[in-house]
C-alpha cells in the first residue's frame, strides 16, 4: 500500500487547489489547465463518495480514506507524466488529512499522514470562502465555512508550505493564480 500513496518523481511544476468545499477549486483547476494547455487531476474523493452515496446512501467513513488517497495518487502520478510543464491538482492527500481530522475527532491514518507530508507541491492555492455555497449530495458544512478555512490555513502554516490565498471573483482568482504560476515557471526555466 505504501508505494500506492507515494508521489512519483516528475519534472513538471505541481500546483494544488486546497481549501474547504464549495470554494471553486474544481472550476479553477479546470480553467488553469486549459490556459496552460496541460493536465489537471480531478478530485477522486468526489467520484468515490458520490458512487458510495448513489449506491448505498452512505457518507464517508474512516475506512474510505485510504482507498480515496490511493485513487487520488494514482491519477496524479499518471497525469504528471503527460503534463505540459505544470500539473494542477484539484486536492491532494493533505486535504484528506484536514478532512479526516475535522470529521473523525483528529484521527488520521499513519500512512495517509506520512504521505500527505512527504508529497511535494510547488504551490498551494488556498481558496477562500467568499464564494456562494452550492449544495449537493456530499457537501455538508455550510455553517462552518470559516472554521474549515482556518483549519486549512493553519495546516499550511504548521508545515511551512508555500501557499497563496485566492479570493474574490472567479476572474480575480484566475488572474492571481496565473501570475503566481508564470512567476514560478520563469524561476525554474
Amino acid at each position: 500500500m505504501e508505494e500506492k500513496l507515494a508521489q512519483t518523481t516528475s519534472t513538471c511544476l505541481k500546483a494544488v487547489l486546497f481549501g474547504p468545499e464549495s470554494t471553486g477549486k474544481t472550476t479553477l483547476a479546470r480553467r488553469l489547465a486549459a490556459h496552460y494547455d496541460t493536465e489537471w487531476v480531478e478530485e477522486y474523493m468526489r467520484e468515490y463518495l458520490q458512487k458510495k452515496w448513489d449506491e448505498q446512501k452512505q457518507i464517508c467513513a474512516p475506512k474510505d480514506l485510504i482507498p480515496i488517497a490511493i485513487g487520488q495518487m494514482k491519477e496524479e502520478n499518471r497525469l504528471s507524466k503527460t503534463a505540459n510543464k505544470v500539473l494542477f491538482c484539484d486536492t491532494n492527500l493533505l486535504e484528506l488529512k484536514v478532512y479526516s481530522e475535522a470529521y473523525y475527532d483528529d484521527f488520521v491514518d499513519a500512512q495517509l499522514l506520512k504521505h500527505a507530508l512527504n508529497n511535494w507541491y510547488d504551490v498551494y492555492f488556498l481558496t477562500n470562502i467568499d464564494t456562494p455555497w452550492e449544495q449537493d449530495d456530499l457537501r455538508d458544512k455550510p455553517h462552518d465555512r470559516e472554521g474549515m478555512f482556518k483549519k486549512f490555513k493553519s495546516t499550511l502554516q504548521l508545515y511551512g508550505l508555500p501557499f497563496v490565498i485566492l479570493e474574490g471573483s472567479e476572474e480575480e482568482r484566475f488572474r492571481k493564480a496565473v501570475s503566481v504560476i508564470d512567476e514560478l515557471l520563469n524561476r525554474y526555466n
